[in-house]
């Protein structure tokens, strides 16, 4: 099964050495960087009104774990955001990229 995991970065910095990370590692076939966004949460009792960068990322489902293991060696906040969403469909070339590029 193919999953997007949605991510957020304080910084298109830190979501650029965390895409090239997963991509070298194999965890992830594309990482593609959403900059700009502005992202409204409670944290700890306290209103934030922030703007971040959203990391889109393409995988399989079986590479999620060491996926977000490596995400949150690599991430600065306490609690990263690490969301996987369920691909249903999609154009079977594009997906069979995808399990290609997570290959060994």
């Amino acid at each position: 099964m193919y999953i997007t995991v949605l991510v957020t970065a304080p910084s298109e910095k830190v979501a650029v050495k965390i895409g090239r990370a997963i991509i070298r590692k194999k965890l992830a076939a594309c990482a593609n960087i959403v900059p700009k966004i502005r992202s409204l949460y409670t944290w700890q009792g306290k209103f934030f009104d922030e703007r971040e960068v959203l990391i889109i990322i393409k995988t399989r489902r079986s590479a999620f774990k060491r996926l977000s293991q490596a995400i949150k060696k690599l991430h600065p906040y306490d609690v990263p955001e690490i969301i996987s969403l369920k691909i249903d469909q999609g154009h079977q070339p594009y997906l069979r990229w995808i399990t290609d590029c997570l290959k060994k």
